[in-house]
């Protein structure tokens, strides 16, 4: 585990907590909704894109530094800010105060546009910065040059699969973002078809993306037969198959020779591979063991399940494959 300390005076900024693989939702978020926080109490994550102010026009990076920086096509700003921020949930950080002067947002919160927002109170030092605008995912960002690590409890053990099925510990409360691992998803289905049609097996996969991937790619002979595979799955006969991401280490589980595994965040896996048991029978003298009922019913969509094109774009953008023509075609047109 990790504690998180002041540069300048050594001060204890955050509470321990324990690394875990950079969130998939990072790729999205849902404009003017007031969003949770990004991690979970207790963890963080270390981003390696560059981060906030000073900012980049386009014609002033070059498409090879570019590259460098994980952006293949256009763009009209690039961050020029540090690499390696520091994620954690705003409640588990210490001893800083708001740089009120650098507190502007769009609506109701901060969004970070004015660069570190937050001072250590023992030297004054800006240390990093804190989001919770709306259309925000609530997150501190710690500069990596203002942090030292301290002493900490030692690491947590890294969870099995096995656990993480049997505890529940993959169905979390940000599923109800499912639009944006779905996007990122997508964006890599798309990229490990390459151009070939895809034929989505029937159920929750092509609930989930069959719609998108139609309007995407192809139709016609030779079609690379799209599954899910994983951990108490199984391992079904497909061409690709969606298998689950660590949430602690960001490793994907890996399939057995033959097929093409591509990564899909684990707690959107597990709601496709298990669902939840609903009865439609009625229940006489109380409800069995098992059996949940929702009263009043849950609302029908106003509309078809639909992707996050944000999150579609973000991924592809962020790929080198994406400047060939097919899939730049594809980035441009968007989902």
């Amino acid at each position: 585990m990790a504690v998180f300390g002041c540069a300048g005076c050594g001060a204890v900024l955050t509470a321990a907590v324990s690394e875990v693989a950079l969130p998939i939702h990072l790729a999205g978020a849902h404009w003017e909704t007031l969003h949770p926080p990004l991690l979970e109490a207790g963890s963080y994550a270390v981003d390696p894109a560059p981060y906030g102010p000073p900012w980049r026009w386009s014609d002033e990076v070059g498409a090879r530094e570019a590259a460098e920086r994980g952006r293949f096509v256009p763009f009209d700003v690039l961050s020029d800010g540090p690499s390696g921020t520091v994620l954690l949930a705003p409640g588990d950080l210490r001893g800083t105060r708001l740089i009120l002067e650098r507190a502007g947002g769009y609506c109701i919160g901060i969004d970070g546009r004015d660069g570190p927002n937050l001072a250590c109170l023992g030297c004054d030092l800006p240390v990093g910065t804190r989001m919770d605008d709306c259309g925000c995912w609530q997150v501190v960002r710690l500069l990596p040059q203002a942090v030292v690590r301290l002493p900490a409890p030692p690491e947590r053990p890294i969870t099995d699969w096995t656990e993480l099925l049997a505890t529940g510990a993959l169905w979390h409360r940000l599923s109800g973002y499912r639009d944006i691992p779905a996007g990122v998803a997508l964006a890599h289905v798309v990229v490990a078809a390459g151009g070939a049609p895809v034929e989505v097996v029937s159920g929750p996969v092509a609930d989930l993306l069959g719609r998108a991937l139609g309007a995407l790619l192809p139709a016609g002979e030779g079609a690379k037969r799209l599954d899910l595979a994983g951990p108490g799955f199984g391992e079904p006969a497909a061409d690709l198959l969606l298998v689950p991401v660590h949430p602690q280490t960001g490793v994907r589980w890996q399939p057995g020779a033959g097929a093409v595994p591509v990564p899909m965040d684990a707690a959107l896996w597990a709601e496709l591979a298990f669902p939840p048991y609903r009865s439609r029978l009625p229940a006489v003298g109380g409800l069995p063991e098992g059996v949940e009922r929702d009263d009043p019913l849950p609302p029908h969509p106003y509309s078809p399940f639909q992707p996050s094109g944000e999150a579609f774009r973000y991924t592809l953008a962020r790929t080198p494959a994406v400047r060939e023509a097919w899939l730049r075609a594809i980035y441009d047109r968007g989902c």
